[in-house]
């Protein structure tokens, strides 16, 4: 049996923590929030869709500028914690603050949104490149799945919580306003951010690095070619990012995109929500097992497979027209974002030097997050052109092709 060491749970709590971001924050309660925020003040629902995908792209732009160069300083000796810390704590303390955005002012709720998104991705740059000092190269597989895994299991439990106080007010049961239960879901999400952070904020430490050199902001520039030249030489590394970079985009759009796009369909938010919560559950067993079926086949091929699936649940979604279709679409999708994400994790830890792991996870970010702006912007426009959604989410199979073309000729 394998046996996990403080430094590994600590690790693996992180995304126990911060998924209860990416579940109620990014993927269900706020999407829905703002949509029938913006249906109030007169906007359809299709464009309230493009809207949320823009706003996803506008902070996943700013994050791809910034990985990089975060990722580089973050090699030396120490600083790899700092970044962390400072970037984490961002995410929650802006998560906090959408509690307190008045009611119908969608513009500083979105700008509050992109910059706890920021707090978000930017902590995870740090986050995914603390694998190579946690845990041994054999284990990576396993560890990087178990911390997905667990993610989807702990961000159910705030997420069920915050469903509850909604549908207990909806009944009548809870004497609240609705908007106001909603934006308690916010704090609770930050509560629960916090907290679950502590763990690895006192466990975990840097152990991989480069000596410590006083950065002066005028190198800017050449930092950034500097890194861009050290990983280009890496031939394996840059292919696999290239095909990251598309296969990464289709997945992060269908989760971004989920909930806009079932409440598109004419799904109530109460199924909408059980939906996803259901989602979760389903997608915490395959992620373990697909870190298990690396012992049988190699990580690669697993990546192919999850692809393949994700290509299969394009079509079936443009031929979808009830929420009984969407209840077969989500665990379809349940299947595989785990697996996906967490082996696309650990093989790439496994082919980058370690002593430049925040490096080369910096880019490894920029282009999951340069992929995160053309994702939910091509929804966004197909969707407002055509007036479908369905033409949006059918548009992302091209994506998963190139991605998975790539990934197959890397050798």
């Amino acid at each position: 049996m394998l046996k996990i060491t403080k430094k590994e749970k600590s690790w693996i709590l992180y995304d126990w923590a911060n998924s209860a971001f990416a579940l109620t924050i990014m993927s269900t309660i706020l999407p829905i929030y703002f949509t029938n925020m913006v249906g109030e003040v007169g906007l359809s629902k299709e464009l309230a869709t493009s809207y949320w995908g823009y706003t996803n792209s506008i902070a996943s732009l700013i994050v791809a500028c910034l990985s990089p160069l975060m990722g580089g300083l973050a090699d030396y000796m120490g600083m790899k914690k700092k970044f962390f810390t400072v970037f984490s704590m961002l995410g929650v303390v802006f998560t906090g603050l959408l509690a307190f955005i008045p009611y119908g002012m969608w513009m500083p709720l979105m700008i509050t949104y992109v910059i706890s998104l920021i707090g978000f991705s930017l902590s995870n740059v740090f986050y995914d490149s603390f694998i190579t000092d946690i845990t041994i190269e054999s284990k990576m597989d396993v560890i990087s799945s178990l911390g997905f895994a667990f993610g989807y299991i702990g961000s159910t439990i705030p997420f069920i919580l915050c469903m509850g106080l909604i549908m207990g007010v909806q009944k009548g049961v809870i004497p609240l306003g609705m908007v106001f239960t909603t934006k308690i879901s916010f704090v609770i999400t930050a509560i629960w951010w916090f907290v679950f952070t502590l763990p690895m904020l006192k466990n975990v430490e840097q152990v991989h690095g480069k000596p410590y050199v006083k950065f002066k902001p005028s190198e800017t520039f050449n930092k950034y070619r500097e890194s861009f030249k050290r990983v280009k030489k890496n031939k394996k590394a840059v292919i696999f990012l290239c095909a990251y970079f598309f296969y990464i985009d289709g997945v992060d759009t269908i989760i971004r995109m989920a909930a806009s796009f079932g409440t598109t369909l004419g799904i109530d938010s109460t199924t909408l929500l059980v939906i996803l919560l259901v989602t979760q559950f389903v997608a915490f067993p395959f992620a373990i097992i697909y870190g298990k079926l690396t012992s049988i086949f190699r990580a690669k091929i697993m990546l192919v497979v999850g692809i393949i699936i994700y290509m299969i649940i394009c079509v079936f979604a443009f031929f979808m027209t009830s929420a009984r279709e969407f209840w077969i679409l989500s665990m379809l999708v349940a299947s595989s974002q785990g697996g996906i994400q967490a082996l696309s994790r650990s093989y790439f830890a496994k082919i980058i030097p370690k002593e430049n792991s925040n490096e080369y996870f910096g880019f490894y970010n920029i282009f999951g997050k340069f992929a995160a702006i053309m994702g939910p912007a091509l929804v966004g426009i197909i969707t407002q052109l055509t007036g479908n959604v369905k033409n949006g989410v059918l548009s992302l199979i091209m994506l998963f092709g190139i991605g998975l073309i790539l990934l197959v000729k890397n050798r």
